[in-house]
């Protein structure tokens, strides 16, 4: 029996180039790539010897795992097999499969006829040559598997796409002519989130669901809408349609369009009775869908006529709606319930069953002559309720409202007295409850407390002799505006000196100290009182130049006789200073960068023995 298969586990398949080089650089990085003079000649054979077989093995190891990953036709399931055959030839497809093996096949001879050579060659460069040929004759073959690969690429990438049906589990099968509401239903009673337009042919693939029915899982698979027309006139969306009602064992729902938008019922009527041909040993049902455009009731009698010669003819028909959801979960048990009797029933028409039911017993109560069981069921679980009216998500309400929506969730609150809801207070202030100490007398209390305090103001505790004076306070005021006026001038007096001043530069060049700078002259200038007043020029240059006949040192100057020290001072400091940058570690503003490298990736020579590292 074929079994399911997953087409999304396939690898992608490598074109010829990508195929050459991942093979040529895994055969440069393990294995050996150094020979030395004292080799004798079978070393070198066997040096060369090694490549040649890891090549082939690599190549061959390639094309190995694409023909394991792809599926033989032969052994899918009948509807995967038509699946893959819808979307490319099979003759192609197994031509394809099978270059691949020949050139497999190929490679190894290559590779066994030059190690053959290998072992009769007298020098390095002869080896050599049969290592390039070897390598040369591989290339060439699996370069011209590039139009194989490619394809196959191809096919892995569309059948990859395709979902993960299961053949034989549980399944609804929708199908009818485009744009009559089956995507609509699959969403309704599954998680399926397929596309839905107001347009034929939206749907234009398989999509699949999931369902649960009485603890069971069921397959829902919704189908690309079939038109009228003979099977060859069929493109490839209607052909996918036409493969899952053939192979799938399923309970097939037909669904109609009462509301005649895009088909009228007559022709749903003939299509339904022109693809019957498929639904062999399948249950049938028709669902009316649209209810809420129009009812059967409203249709004209002709309409109403074709509608009952197709439930005469033994099909079951039911009703529903996908935008008021009337009748959808009906649909759905009904259809669950009726996939499931007729499983079951298929399975005891087996000869499987014959040999099980001499082994089981099963036995049939009775009932006593003269004896009548009290019925013990109460008579008020008999009577159903009306059903409570649903209430209303705020999410439904907000996609109603649209930007006018504004929450009250104070309307969700249950109180004894309703009028507390809408009441606004604080809650929480300092992190306590204000309702933790609210008083019910402290409206009154606060009364009585301002009266006392009107009393306390007019008999004068609150007065402060201090200030009971105008003059004292007339007078504090002023002392307050000249306060206020003093600091506002110093502020004023600060910022015009800092506008007004000049920054001179206070470095200078070792020629400018030697030369010396001339000292200028303080301006004098006689006051009203007849008294000399030196202008602040003189004050600053004392503060900038030194005496006449003295020079400013610079640091690394200073104590020294002269140059000659000096240089020998510097030099005595970096011989002093090599210590500690030799110590210093990397960073931002070291000198020194120890060296990262390791020992063994520097110096010597490596060993004869073999390492992966090449």
């Amino acid at each position: 029996m074929s079994e399911r298969y997953n087409f999304k586990k396939i690898t992608v398949v490598p074109t010829a180039k990508e195929l050459v080089d991942i093979v040529l650089s895994k055969t440069q990085r393990k294995t050996p790539t150094v020979i030395h003079k004292h080799y004798e000649i079978v070393r070198i054979r066997g040096f060369y010897m090694r490549k040649i077989k890891f090549c082939h093995q690599s190549i061959y190891d390639k094309l190995t795992s694409i023909l394991q990953e792809f599926p033989k036709i032969d052994e899918l399931h009948p509807f995967q097999s038509d699946l893959l055959g819808n979307m490319y030839n099979k003759d192609h497809y197994k031509l394809a499969l099978g270059q691949i093996n020949i050139a497999r096949k190929i490679c190894s001879d290559v590779a066994k006829d030059y190690v053959r050579l290998m072992k009769f060659s007298v020098s390095a460069y002869q080896c050599k040559m049969l290592k390039k040929q070897a390598f040369g004759r591989m290339v060439k073959i699996t370069k011209k598997q590039k139009a194989n690969l490619e394809y196959l690429e191809s096919v892995r990438q569309h059948v990859s796409r395709l979902p993960s049906i299961d053949p034989n589990t549980r399944t609804l099968l929708l199908c009818g002519f485009p744009n009559v509401g089956k995507s609509s239903f699959i969403n309704k009673i599954t998680r399926a989130d397929v596309e839905v337009q107001p347009y034929a042919f939206t749907t234009k693939n398989l999509y699949v669901g999931h369902t649960d029915y009485e603890f069971q899982a069921y397959q829902v698979v919704d189908t690309p809408g079939i038109l009228d027309h003979d099977l060859c006139e069929m493109n490839l969306i209607e052909l996918n349609a036409i493969t899952a009602l053939s192979h799938l064992r399923a309970i097939i729902i037909y669904v109609m369009d009462l509301s005649e938008f895009s088909f009228t019922i007559e022709a749903q009527v003939n299509h339904y009775r022109s693809i019957r041909g498929m639904f062999k040993n399948k249950p049938v049902m028709v669902v009316l869908n649209k209810l809420d455009v129009v009812k059967p009731e409203d249709l004209t009698e002709e309409k109403q006529a074709l509608l009952k010669e197709l439930e005469e003819e033994g099909v079951q028909m039911l009703k529903m709606s996908t935008v008021t959801e009337e009748g959808v979960m009906n649909v759905r048990n009904e259809a669950c319930k009726k996939l499931l009797e007729h499983r079951i029933q298929s399975k005891l028409n087996t000869a499987r069953v014959e040999g099980v039911k001499n082994l089981v017993h099963i036995a049939q109560p009775k009932p006593r002559p003269g004896f009548v069981k009290p019925s013990i069921v109460h008579e008020s679980t008999l009577v159903r309720e009306p059903a409570a009216k649903k209430k209303k998500l705020q999410r439904e309400i907000e996609l109603e409202e649209g930007d006018d929506y504004h929450p009250n969730y104070r309307d969700e609150w249950q109180v004894e007295d309703q009028k507390v809801k809408h009441t606004n207070y604080p809650e929480i202030v300092g992190g306590k409850n204000v309702a933790d100490f609210m008083d019910p007398l402290i409206v009154e209390r606060t009364a009585k407390l301002l009266e006392e305090e009107k009393k306390r103001e007019e008999m004068g505790v609150y007065s402060d002799p201090y200030f009971d004076s105008k003059d004292e306070k007339e007078e504090m005021g002023r002392w307050f505006d000249m306060k206020s006026t003093q600091k506002l001038h110093r502020i004023e007096h600060k910022d015009k000196k800092n506008a007004n001043r000049s920054i001179m530069p206070r470095s200078k060049s070792l020629v400018d100290e030697e030369r010396g700078r001339k000292r200028k002259r303080d301006v004098v200038e006689i006051d009203d009182e007849g008294r000399s007043q030196s202008r602040g020029l003189r004050s600053k240059s004392r503060s900038r130049t030194p005496a006449k006949g003295l020079l400013v040192t610079p640091r690394d100057k200073s104590g020294m006789r002269d140059a000659t020290q000096v240089k020998k001072a510097r030099k005595m400091h970096k011989v002093a200073q090599r210590d500690r940058n030799m110590h210093a570690k990397k960073g931002e503003g070291d000198r020194v960068i120890p060296n990262m490298m390791l020992k063994h990736m520097l110096s010597g020579k490596r060993g004869n023995g073999s390492t992966d590292r090449r």
